[in-house]
């Protein structure tokens, strides 16, 4: 009935992941579907067919239970509900895979669980009022009791069939809503309190102390032999030393 692998949503696979035929007839809740189409169909057809007869004493053809036509009535207006709605949900069930929106999904499993569990009491409630008014039939007279048994089990049988597909919508149902296969994104709104986000905060500054850089000097005893001679006022030329320049 569900999806065992893979991202899926209220028990089918994420739109897009293609339909597998084989794999669709072959789930439980399918089979249990067609069940119930074939149990309403039966419960309908027979009664529709076989479920009124001819009295001796009236020429009208009255219900076989009991000679109370509500109850067949009701019988055949539960079983073409019944057998309409099966192919309508059989025909979603393929439809459902398909859905992109979540919130569709949820909603065709909501009909499925809400109509499946109406009709097993609408069932339950025939069942009960076909086997009270065959009970209350003494004059069988030409009756297909045959008939009468077939509708009777059937409409029992149609109470299981419902309810377990009920069972099936309800564990879709709480699937999709407790477990979360489509993941959601949520921003976290800012903090209006604080001057910075809380991810960036600012981190404190220790300012660094100059120490300005001391030169050693040379030391006194070492001679500076880069130091310039003495000036002399009157430097001797080179050369002749005893030459006179000549009186005019």
């Amino acid at each position: 009935m569900e999806e065992t692998g893979g991202a899926s949503a209220y028990g089918a696979s994420l739109a897009g992941g293609g339909f597998d035929f084989y794999k669709f007839v072959r789930q439980p809740q399918t089979i249990v579907r067609v069940l119930s189409w074939i149990f309403a169909l039966v419960v309908f057809a027979t009664i529709t067919t076989e479920g009124y007869v001819n009295s001796v004493h009236s020429a009208e053809a009255q219900c076989i239970f009991n000679h109370n036509d509500s109850a067949c009535h009701y019988a055949i207006g539960i079983g073409v509900i019944a057998f309409l709605a099966c192919v309508a949900f059989l025909v979603l069930d393929v439809y459902l895979p398909f859905m992109s929106n979540a919130q569709e999904r949820r909603y065709a499993v909501m009909g499925d669980l809400g109509f499946s569990g109406a009709w097993c009491f609408l069932w339950m409630v025939c069942f009960c009022l076909l086997a009270s008014q065959w009970a209350k039939t003494l004059d069988v007279t030409g009756v297909p009791q045959d008939a009468a048994r077939a509708t009777v089990a059937f409409s029992f049988f149609s109470i299981t069939t419902w309810g377990i597909l009920a069972y099936f919508a309800f564990i879709r149902f709480r699937r999709g809503v407790n477990e979360v296969t489509i993941p959601t994104y949520t921003e976290q709104p800012p903090d209006q309190h604080t001057p910075y986000p809380p991810t960036y905060a600012p981190t404190s500054y220790n300012p660094t102390t100059y120490t300005p850089t001391t030169y050693n000097s040379y030391p006194s005893s070492v001679p500076d032999t880069h130091r310039q001679p003495p000036f002399t006022p009157n430097p001797q030329s080179q050369g002749n030393a005893e030459y006179q320049p000549p009186n005019y």
